[in-house]
C-alpha cells in the first residue's frame, strides 16, 4: 500500500494526546457518607470497574477514528503495476489505406478505430498520431476530434518499417517515461515479412481490426488489343479474391454516356472486350457492381487524338529503307534526307534526329543539334565505317556520350541486353539468355561501358544512351553487321522513336511518377494545370518550343479525369487511378511475431494502456471507518452504563 500524501502520517503522532488525557485525568469519586460501609463498599468496587472499561473503549474508538481520518486525508492506494508512477505518452499509427474501407461490425474498419479513440481516450490526454499522409504531433483528442472525424482513405500506405521508425520518431526523449506505440491496421499482406525491429524502450503494440468482407473484384489494368480504320478493342482486366462469381455487371461510360454494357463470370482473373469507335475522343470510365471494397469498382481512361511521332534522319552514303519500315505512317512522320540536301530549318520541329553513318559532323549541323536537343529533341548517332573522330568526340562532349578512344577490327557478338535501362522498359515480356548474336566486323570502342543498352561478349558497349542522347560504336549497314536482321532492332529503335515524344497514356497511376509530353505552345509565362470538377493542381512543368513535358507524382492525390489547362483552353485530357495493390484480401498472421503485445480492438488496448496508470484507491474506506468508530463512540458514550 502506498499514499499519495504521505506528509500527512506525521499526523499519526497526535493519538498520543488521548492516552496522555486518559493516563492524567485527575477526576476522583465524592465520598458519600452511608451507615451499612458493607455495602458502600461494593458499590464503590463495581461503579469503579464500570467506568474503567467504559473509558478504555472510548479511548480506543477515539484513537481509531483519528487514525483513520489521517489515514483518509493521506490518500492510500494498491498500485495495479509496478509501471504506475511513471508519465506515459502514446502514439497512434492509423492506417487510412482503402484496404481500411471493408466492413467490420460497426461501419468500416476505419471508422470503428476512429470511434475507438474518440470515446475512450479522455479529450485531454496528450497524444500523438499519424496517418498516412498526416501527422498531429503532442495533440489531445478534443483537438483531433473534427479532423477524425473528417478523415479520408489515403491512395498510398506507409510501409509497416516506415510506420514503425515514424512512430518512435514522435516520443520525447524523457527516458523515465513509458512509450507506447500503439499500430492500428488489417496488416494486409505484401511481398516483404513482417518483422519489426526489438527495442526496449518502446511497448509495441498492433491492433489488427477484423473485417466481415471475404470476397472482392477490382477493375486492375486496360489495354487496347487491336486497332483498325474505324474501331478499337479495350480489354478491361479483372480480378476475382473469392469464390468464382457469375454475372458481373460491367459498364462503359464516355463521361456521362453510357457506350456499352456487359456480363461476365469471373473465377479468379477475367477479361472483357469494347469495341468503340476510332475516330472519337474518348473520356471514359468503366464500372462494376460490387458491394466489398468501392474504391476499384471504377477504372479511368483516355483516348486522345495522338499526333504523330516527327523522325528525321540525316543520312550519309548509307541505306535508310530499314528505318522507313521501323517508323510507319500510322504513328510516325518520318523524313529522310542526304545532309547536301538538308534543309536545316526541319530540325527545330522534330522529336528524333538520326545521323545516320555521317562521315563528320560540322560545326553548323552541331550547333543545330544542341539547339535541337536543348529545346527537349532526342539524337541517335550511326557513325560510319570511316569517321572523323575529332568532330565526333567534340560532338559527343556536346551530347553527355562518352569519346571514342580507338577502332576495333576484329568481329565481335552482340550477346548482352541492358533490361533495366529505361530504353528498353517492358520491351521483353521475358530476359533472354539465349537468342541468335548479331555480329559486327569493324567497331569504336568508347572510353567508358557506363549507359550501355546492348553489349559486345567481351562487355564493351554495343549502344550507350544517356539523356535522350544515343550512339551505336559500330555501322550498321550491311557490310559490316547484320544487326539489321536482329529482332533486337525493331524494339530498340522503335522505343526510340517512342520515348522521343512522350504522349499520354490510356492511364496513369496516383503516387507514381509520370513524365507527360503536351504538344502545344504556350507563352513564357503561362503554365499549365490539371483541373478536375473539385481539384486544380499545377504539376512540375518543363516548357519547350513546341511541348510542354509536366511531371506528376504526389499530385494529383485521387482517381479521376482531369483537363490538361493553359488558363481557360483545355487541351487534352488525362487520367489517373489508383493502385490496385490494396484489392487483395490478404493479411499477416500476427501471432506469430514476438515481443509484441496484439490485439483486434482497439478500445480494449487503449484500455489497457490507461490500467497501467490506474491504482486502487483505498481512502474512501478509512472514511467508512471513521464515521463507524464515531457512531460507535456515540453508542458508547450513550448505552454503556
Amino acid at each position: 500500500m502506498q499514499f499519495k500524501n504521505p506528509e500527512l502520517l506525521y499526523a499519526l503522532f497526535l493519538l498520543v494526546i488521548p492516552i496522555l488525557i486518559h493516563l492524567f485525568q485527575l477526576r476522583r469519586f465524592q465520598k458519600v457518607q452511608f451507615t451499612n460501609v458493607k455495602f458502600l463498599k461494593s458499590v464503590k468496587l463495581q461503579t469503579r470497574k464500570s467506568s474503567q472499561l467504559k473509558k478504555w473503549l472510548t479511548l480506543l474508538t477515539r484513537m481509531l477514528l483519528l487514525a483513520c481520518a489521517i489515514l483518509a486525508f493521506a490518500q492510500p492506494f494498491i498500485p495495479n503495476t509496478k509501471d504506475f508512477n511513471e508519465a506515459q505518452e502514446t502514439v497512434v499509427y492509423l492506417d487510412n489505406s482503402f484496404s481500411m474501407q471493408t466492413k467490420g461490425t460497426n461501419g468500416t474498419l476505419l471508422n470503428e478505430a476512429i470511434q475507438d479513440i474518440i470515446n475512450t481516450l479522455p479529450e485531454d490526454e496528450a497524444i500523438s498520431l499519424f496517418t498516412n499522409d498526416n501527422t498531429y504531433r503532442n495533440t489531445t483528442v478534443k483537438a483531433l476530434k473534427n479532423d477524425l472525424i473528417q478523415l479520408t482513405n489515403s491512395p498510398t500506405q506507409l510501409n509497416y518499417d516506415a510506420a514503425y521508425l515514424k512512430g518512435k520518431q514522435l516520443f520525447s526523449d524523457d527516458e523515465a517515461s513509458t512509450k507506447n506505440l500503439v499500430l492500428v491496421s488489417d496488416f494486409q499482406q505484401n511481398s516483404n515479412p513482417l518483422n519489426f525491429e526489438e527495442d526496449n524502450t518502446i511497448e509495441l503494440k498492433l491492433v489488427q481490426p477484423k473485417s466481415n468482407l471475404v470476397s472482392n473484384i477490382s477493375i486492375d489494368s486496360i489495354y487496347i488489343s487491336n486497332t483498325t480504320a474505324e474501331t478499337l478493342d479495350i480489354n478491361v482486366i479483372l480480378s476475382n479474391q473469392s469464390q468464382p462469381i457469375d454475372n458481373v455487371s460491367i459498364s462503359l461510360f464516355n463521361e456521362e454516356t453510357l457506350l456499352a454494357k456487359s456480363a461476365i463470370s469471373i473465377k479468379d482473373k477475367e477479361e472483357a472486350t469494347f469495341t468503340v469507335s476510332n475516330n472519337i475522343i474518348v473520356n471514359g470510365k468503366l464500372v462494376i457492381d460490387d458491394a466489398s471494397l468501392q474504391y476499384d469498382n471504377s477504372f479511368y481512361f483516355n483516348i486522345n487524338s495522338k499526333p504523330k511521332i516527327k523522325v528525321l534522319a540525316i543520312n550519309g552514303i548509307a541505306d535508310d529503307s530499314y528505318l522507313k519500315r521501323i517508323y510507319t505512317d500510322d504513328e510516325f512522320d518520318f523524313k529522310s534526307f542526304k545532309l547536301e540536301a538538308l534543309n536545316f530549318n526541319l530540325i527545330p520541329d522534330q522529336n528524333l534526329i538520326i545521323l545516320n553513318e555521317l562521315d563528320a559532323i560540322s560545326n553548323a549541323l552541331k550547333s543545330a543539334i544542341d539547339a535541337f536537343k536543348n529545346d527537349g529533341g532526342s539524337i541517335l548517332i550511326i557513325p560510319s565505317i570511316k569517321i572523323d573522330l575529332n568532330s565526333y568526340n567534340q560532338f559527343f562532349r556536346s551530347q553527355s556520350i562518352f569519346n571514342i578512344n580507338d577502332v576495333n577490327s576484329n568481329e565481335k557478338r552482340i550477346t548482352s541486353i541492358n533490361y533495366n535501362h529505361p530504353l528498353l522498359a517492358n520491351a521483353f515480356y521475358s530476359k533472354v539468355s539465349n537468342f541468335q548474336y548479331p555480329k559486327v566486323d569493324m567497331s569504336y570502342r568508347f572510353s567508358s561501358n557506363a549507359n550501355s543498352v546492348l553489349s559486345y561478349e567481351d562487355g564493351s558497349p554495343f549502344l550507350v544512351g544517356n539523356a535522350n542522347s544515343y550512339a551505336f560504336s559500330s555501322a550498321l549497314n550491311t557490310n559490316n553487321s547484320n544487326f539489321k536482321n536482329s529482332q533486337l532492332i525493331v524494339p530498340v529503335l522503335y522505343n526510340m522513336g517512342l520515348q522521343s515524344l512522350k504522349l499520354s497514356k490510356l492511364y496513369y497511376t496516383v503516387g507514381e511518377p509520370n513524365s507527360i509530353a503536351i504538344s502545344a505552345v504556350i507563352g513564357q509565362d503561362d503554365i499549365l494545370t490539371l483541373t478536375s470538377e473539385d481539384a486544380s493542381v499545377i504539376p512540375l512543368q518543363k516548357t519547350y518550343s513546341k511541348s510542354v513535358v509536366i511531371e506528376t507524382n504526389d499530385f494529383p492525390n485521387r482517381a479521376g479525369i482531369f483537363n490538361v489547362k493553359n488558363k481557360d483552353v483545355t487541351i487534352q485530357n488525362l487520367s489517373f487511378n489508383y493502385n490496385r495493390d490494396e484489392s487483395v484480401l490478404s493479411y499477416y498472421d500476427l501471432n506469430q511475431l514476438e515481443n509484441t503485445t496484439t490485439d483486434s480492438s482497439l478500445a480494449a488496448t487503449i484500455n489497457t494502456i490507461k490500467s497501467n496508470t490506474n491504482v486502487n484507491a483505498l481512502w474512501k474506506w478509512f472514511v467508512i471507518f471513521a464515521l463507524v468508530f464515531l457512531i460507535i463512540e456515540m453508542l458508547l458514550l450513550k448505552y454503556l452504563k
